[in-house]
């Protein structure tokens, strides 16, 4: 349906209609903790209706670091291609992602996005099935070029930010690597990124809250405690700009 939707002619194989479904398969859900999920538990542990619930969800998706991911993922992708030396040099693009993780390049984040999580340290189940494929889609369509460098990033970021930030957190490529290269294969819009990452988590939400409303019965208050530095208390009087 979305494929036909999107397309003028309405047209597409069944090869790429099921690749799509199984991109919204693997994004419907992976556990409670991640932040739209938290939120629509937040949410129905209220009392509040399904929609709400829901739509506080969306709400968090709209952040980069989030639903957001995989379209920061593409945009990284082509700052790559634009800026680097010969982003089809395994050296060249080294020397990019160096100034992209001591924030001399890219959006100036000093991330790579597309790499690592908060769960997954060894792989990401997701990433690996969608590599896979997507392997199989570029060489098709004829952005083998692209899916090499998708790869080149993939193996060369670890080693990049044990050298620049000093970590020794593994880390690996996680489902925002590979699912942007399907959806530009299949013609979408990086603009729907987001919303068709939406489209399938909804799935995954809609559980979380049935299972919040009839598990349990009180309102969900995480503690918070201040890690701020505490500073002495300076009377209105003597502060500096007063009025």
């Amino acid at each position: 349906s979305i494929l036909h939707t999107i397309r003028p002619d309405n047209k597409y194989t069944e090869e790429e209609a099921k690749l799509l479904d199984l991109c919204l398969m693997l994004h419907a859900e992976h556990g409670g903790g991640n932040n739209s999920t938290f939120t629509c538990r937040v949410l129905a542990s209220t009392g509040t209706d399904t929609y709400s619930s829901i739509a506080a969800a969306v709400g968090s998706l709209k952040g980069p670091l989030h639903g957001g991911a995989n379209k920061k993922a593409t945009e990284m992708f082509n700052d790559i291609k634009s800026y680097a030396d010969n982003w089809r040099d395994e050296g060249s693009v080294a020397d990019y992602l160096t100034k992209m993780l001591r924030r001399e390049a890219g959006d100036g984040s000093g991330l790579i996005y597309g790499m690592g999580h908060p769960i997954y340290t060894i792989s990401d189940p997701r990433a690996v099935i969608l590599k896979k494929y997507a392997k199989e889609l570029a060489d098709k369509k004829g952005y083998g070029d692209e899916f090499h460098l998708i790869e080149t990033v993939e193996y060369l970021a670890p080693e990049l930010f044990r050298k620049i930030k000093g970590s020794s957190k593994q880390i690996c490529a996680n489902v925002d690597m590979y699912s942007g290269l399907i959806y530009k294969t299949l013609g979408i819009p990086e603009d729907l990124y987001t919303p068709i990452f939406a489209t399938a988590r909804i799935a995954g939400w809609v559980a979380h809250r049935m299972e919040e409303v009839t598990s349990n019965a009180r309102i969900m208050r995480p503690a918070y405690r201040c890690v701020a530095p505490v500073k002495d208390y300076i009377p209105l009087g003597s502060r500096e700009g007063k009025v």
